[in-house]
Formats: structure tokens, sequence, C-alpha cells
């Protein structure tokens, strides 16, 4: 269409000058239709003239007709480099509008002395890089312990004041405020939440007499129930597959067993006995197997959940002198290994856990903190191992590779941490402050 416009617009120019209108340019011809030779003298000069004119007039046309149709198909051309160019551009636009903002961010709750009880949180994917500080509560002597819900997008602190009160405070994540920061009667320690976010488990200090943990609704801190078993309750875990897991440091004997909380009935059972009080446990993804300090062991032990059966993995040349309690133990999510901290000394043991219930000592890891370590956790992907300081001092926790197990950073002094990710700002999974495993089938 665009050519035969174009084609109608030269026509006149063409017409014009085939048959031209000036009659001084036209010969002469005799009644036999004969070119008349007499009578005009200057003919042929002016015919020359004429004819050179003419020939002039057509180069030009011819070279008008050339710039057209240079001009016709430059544009063309432009037009479709202008319209792959926008296609893909659209294309890119249209690709990058799908593709979700994610973030994978380490919330480490401080416990050295300049900043307690604030909020760090760290970019996991970019070095640990530290994204920013929130400024929580003040009063804080003694972090207990970290829990968060994917659900209500709220994180619980417990915290013992300066004067010994046991405090929680409820931080809304997306808004970085402290919705409510609440005494607990008798007293807090390590909690653990519902995957609803509804409720929170408290037990009531390791420190304490009370022969129970407290139950909270999560969404005001009120107390909704007590669940009643044994005194000095200390760590309070859920994992991934249940129940409510529950150590206490009670010295009559029953500190000697893990207890079992039904979430639905509260019904409680237990695990044991061990060879000495509980420390820190973690339980793998499916609740069959939980690894567990113990006091005065160098070394672990592993527990059947199902059967009752409980075996012992001692540490080959172990530093001399009485272990204590060494404090610290998790699984790496994938479950080949289990990492125990080694109280005061400045090792981290790696286990191997190819044959869960015969644990082979695989590696001895030397820390940078001179102190030793009090507790040891993993991001949920199982790249880094988090070893924590001594409690409450100033020294930094580092981050191992889990994978090659070299130390690669460390962050500022906190050993209540969790992982929280997030999709397009919003919160996608959380991870825990336990060092939990996280197979969930067998073919996992």
């Amino acid at each position: 269409m665009a050519c035969r416009q174009r084609d109608n617009l030269l026509a006149p120019i063409v017409e014009n000058w085939i048959g031209g209108n000036d009659e001084t340019t036209s010969p002469s011809f005799n009644e036999k239709g004969a070119l008349r030779l007499g009578g005009d003298l200057d003919y042929r000069q002016r015919y020359s003239s004429v004819l050179l004119r003419r020939m002039t007039q057509k180069s030009q046309y011819v070279h008008l007709l050339l710039t057209v149709a240079l001009v016709t198909v430059g544009v063309g051309l432009a037009a479709q480099i202008s319209g792959t160019a926008h296609s893909r551009t659209s294309t890119r636009t249209l690709l990058a509008a799908n593709v979700a903002s994610t973030s994978r961010n380490l919330y480490a709750v401080n416990q050295s002395s300049a900043n307690r009880g604030s909020i760090s949180v760290y970019d996991i994917d970019r070095g640990h890089g530290l994204v920013k500080t929130t400024q929580t509560v003040a009063n804080v002597d003694d972090v207990k312990g970290v829990a968060v819900s994917a659900a209500t997008g709220k994180l619980y602190v417990a915290y013992r004041t300066r004067s010994g009160v046991g405090m929680i405070y409820c931080l809304d994540v997306y808004a970085d405020a402290v919705l409510w920061n609440r005494k607990i009667d008798p007293d807090v320690d390590r909690l653990s939440i519902h995957p609803d976010g509804r409720l929170l488990y408290v037990p009531t200090w390791e420190g304490g007499s009370a022969d129970y943990i407290n139950v909270l609704d999560a969404e005001t801190g009120d107390v909704v129930r007590r669940v009643y078993f044994s005194n000095r309750s200390h760590d309070t875990l859920f994992p991934l597959s249940g129940p409510i897991f529950q150590e206490t440091k009670a010295a009559d004997g029953s500190g000697h067993y893990l207890y079992l909380i039904d979430p639905s009935s509260y019904a409680v059972s237990r695990i044991g006995p061990y060879s000495g009080i509980l420390g820190p446990y973690a339980v793998d993804g499916m609740s069959r197997r939980v690894v567990n300090n113990v006091t005065g062991l160098w070394g672990m032990q592993v527990a059947d959940i199902k059967t009752g059966q409980i075996v012992t993995a001692s540490i080959p040349n172990h530093p001399p002198g009485e272990p204590g309690l060494l404090h610290g133990i998790g699984w790496t999510p994938d479950e080949s290994e289990v990492w125990e901290s080694s109280g005061g000394v400045p090792l981290m043991y790696v286990w191997s856990m190819l044959d869960p219930m015969a644990p082979a000592l695989k590696e001895q890891l030397t820390l940078r903190s001179r102190a030793g370590s009090h507790w040891v956790t993993f991001d949920i992907k199982g790249d880094f191992a988090y070893v924590a300081p001594g409690k409450n001092t100033d020294d930094e926790t580092e981050i191992f590779n889990a994978r090659t197990h070299k130390s690669v950073g460390l962050i500022g002094s906190s050993e209540d941490m969790i992982e929280i990710d997030f999709v397009d700002g919003k919160i996608s999974r959380v991870g825990d402050q336990f060092g939990i495993g996280r197979v969930r089938s067998i073919s996992d």
C-alpha cells in the first residue's frame, strides 16, 4: 500500500518529463511527417539544449527514486530493529517482573554487654553482611531464647532482667516494632512455638523450683495452661515432626529424662534414664532420634525415640579433667553429621551419623574463641554452622562452612539465632534456634 502511494506521487513528475509542455522545445515537421530542417536555423542548438536539460532532469529523478528507496528500506529496517529491541526489552521486563525477590536472613539476638537484647539481621547469601540492628527493650541481663512464626510474622525473645525477672517481648518482624513486653511468672527459659504461631511453650527456668512449663497465648502473652512433670525446666523444642520436647536440670533424678508432651492432649511421656542430668539436645526431622549433651560425659548420648534405646558416643583422647556439661549440640540439616560444643575448650566436635546409633568422631575443629562455645545451630539449607561463644560474653559468633568445615567469618556475639526467609517481602519460611534435622522422609 505504501509503495503504491509513493508511485502515485511520482507519476506527475514522470509525465511532465516525458511529455513536456514547453513549445520552444518541440521540433517542426512537414505535412508528410518528416522533420523540417529549414526555417528554424537554431533548432539544433535549441534541441540540444532541451535534450541536455531533460537528461539532467532524468538524472535528478533517478537520484530521487534511489533516495526514496533507500529511505524506505532504512525506515523499514529501523522499524524492524526497533520492534525487535522493544520486544526483547518487553520480554526482559516481563521476565524481571516474574522473578521473585528472595532473601535469607539470620536474626541474631545480641548478647554482648553493649547491645544485649537488640536484634542484628545478617544477609546469609551476601557474606553475612549486616543489614540492620533493631533496638528492642532495655534492662536485658540474660537472653534465654528466641522463636518466630512464619504464619504470624512475630518473633519472641525470652530474657531475664538484671533483677532476675523473667520476661518475653514480642516483635513484629515486618514493622520492626515491639508489640508487647511482659513479665512471665514464675520465670522463663529457652522457649518454643507451635507451627501455627498461636501458642508459646515456655519453661520456668533451670534455676527455679516450679514443676511445670507455661503455655502462652502468643498473641497476648497470657498464660493459658500449665503442664506439670518436673522442676528446673530449661530447653523446650517443637521439632518439625513434633511433639514438644522438654529437658530439665532437676537434681532429684527426674533431670535424667527427656520429656515429650503431646500438643493436643498435653499427655507427658519420657525417655531415659540417661547417664546424667541432661543438657541441650536436638531432634531429627522425623522425630526418630535425639542427640543429647549429658553432664559428666566427654561425648554425647543418642536415643531412639520409639524404642527408648540409648547409646553413648565417647570422645577419644579428650582434654584432661572433668567435662562438666558440653553445652551445645545440633544435627546438620541433612542429618549426616552432629556438631557438638566442647564447653570451655576451644574445639567443636563433628560426628559422622551414617549409622545414627553408632556415631563416629569425624573431626575436631579449632575455634577462634579461646573460651570455647556454648551453642551451635545451622541455616536451613545446611550451608553454614553458627558456633556461639561463651554465654553473655563479648566474643563473636563464628561461622563455618558446614560442608567443608572451614571457618568463613564472624558476626556479633549471639547464641540465640534464627533464620527468616522472605519472598517479595513476605516471610516464606523460618528456621529454628536448635540445630534440628530436616530430613522429612526416607527418600530425602
